[in-house]
């Protein structure tokens, strides 16, 4: 098939290497000429195991990249994948959507039955309400007759989205039309034959919002785990081996049981805020969304508190082990990484920081959030009289006698990584 994708974010890039993968032809459309540049040079422009190598595979073939509108045409199906930003409210920004959506109009065919398929997660109705009225108005289309429209709702994690993509454990295909079914039926069934993965088919609204609902419930397990870890803590016990326990009942499952520093990235804060916030302008109070949030909101500072229970951090060289939301990617949106090193600053530390990989794309991202940035884990630990673990990178597992060139040997581990042991003061957030 020919196929179009507007967007080349996390999202929609991992989105057009893996279509191309599968066989497909796609054009990317992004209005970033360097993004553009990149990818038609075979160059990811993202940070993301797996990307690189389709990319450099596809580009030139199967797959190209555009500023122009104009190169939708032609193609059976259009992906909206642009950014969905939180406002100040939590509710989603789809000002980029809807702009996005109307460059979309401006170059669809009347009569052309083309599919314009949401990808972005957006609340229920937003497809309906925002996203086919743009396109109607900007063409002078008709949705149902000029174009038609569905949703695909996207469940790719950072540092695994191309693995995600090609071995998912469910395809939802939202859609209020058979024709549409059809047409997105088609993108996927090449994947389909390959895994035998289970599809969805089911409402636009419906698709809307069983993103919402699996990011929620994800995210409160974490938040719920993280709670009896605490617990766990005030009674000397070990939460890890309480989880693996729970883990053996199915109607839990061992998954998302690591108890620790909490959620971040880019989908749990901002889809469960949102979801939140529609709750609310709905008139019901989500009270259950409200207290994951808090708990999450804490974790932070119970790190910092262990830290202090062991060292007067002010004046004190203080070691930050990860900048990343989550280790395998530089991704640090909603990284938990800020309100540690804005802790420890509000105490008067000063801060040392490491990660492999998003020392860069942090300082891009909280340029007001300061540190000195180290070129390794043992560079960073050199005469620092603390050290708090923030991202579970394999590596910091593997330090060892690098705690040994501290200058006070404390350990406030937030991601159950480092191993005890004599010489060390170790203390996990939650065992």
């Amino acid at each position: 098939m020919h196929v179009s994708i507007v967007g080349s974010g996390y999202v929609g890039t991992t989105l057009a290497a893996c279509l191309a993968d599968l066989g497909h032809d796609v054009v990317n459309v992004d209005i970033d000429e360097e993004v553009v540049a990149a990818i038609n040079a075979g160059d990811a422009p993202i940070h993301e195991p797996g990307l690189q190598e389709r990319i450099e595979r596809h580009a030139g073939d199967r797959l190209r990249a555009t500023t122009d509108y104009d190169a939708v045409r032609g193609t059976e199906a259009t992906f909206l994948a642009l950014p969905t930003p939180a406002q100040e409210d939590g509710s989603n920004d789809l000002s980029i959507m809807e702009t996005g959506a109307q460059s979309l109009g401006e170059v669809l065919e009347p009569g052309d039955d083309h599919l314009v398929v949401v990808k972005s997660t957006v609340v229920p109705g937003s497809t309906d309400d925002v996203v086919a009225p743009a396109i109607e108005t900007a063409g002078d289309l008709s949705v149902g007759e000029d174009f038609q429209v569905a949703m695909n709702p996207e469940f790719l994690r950072m540092g695994t989205a191309v693995a995600d993509f090609l071995n998912p454990d469910k395809i939802v295909l939202g859609a209020n039309d058979g024709d549409a079914y059809d047409t997105l039926s088609a993108v996927y069934d090449p994947l389909i034959e390959e895994t035998g993965a289970p599809v969805v088919q089911t409402g636009i609204r419906e698709a809307e919002m069983i993103k919402y609902a699996n990011n929620s419930f994800l995210a409160t397990k974490v938040s719920l785990i993280n709670e009896l870890g605490n617990i766990c803590k005030e009674y000397d016990v070990d939460a890890y081996e309480v989880a693996d326990a729970i883990g053996l009942d199915d109607r839990i499952g061992e998954r998302f049981l690591r108890s620790g520093l909490g959620w971040g990235g880019s989908c749990f804060p901002k889809d469960v805020a949102a979801l939140i916030a529609a709750a609310e302008d709905a008139g019901y109070d989500p009270e259950l969304l409200q207290s994951a949030v808090a708990v999450n909101d804490r974790q932070p500072e119970r790190l910092l508190s262990l830290l202090d229970d062991h060292v007067d951090v002010t004046g004190k060289r203080i070691a930050v082990l990860g900048l990343s939301f989550k280790p395998g990617t530089d991704d640090v949106r909603g990284t938990r990484a800020i309100p540690v090193i804005e802790g420890l600053h509000e105490r008067g530390a000063d801060v040392v920081a490491y990660d492999p990989v998003a020392v860069e794309s942090f300082r891009e991202y909280a340029p007001d959030v300061h540190f000195e940035a180290a070129d390794s884990a043992n560079e960073a630990l050199a005469d620092a009289h603390g050290a708090v673990v923030v991202t579970h990178w394999d590596e910091f597992a593997a330090l060892d006698d690098e705690f040994d060139r501290m200058a006070t040997p404390v350990v406030v581990d937030g991601r159950h990584v480092v191993e005890r042991r004599d010489g060390i003061t170790y203390e996990g957030l939650t065992w």
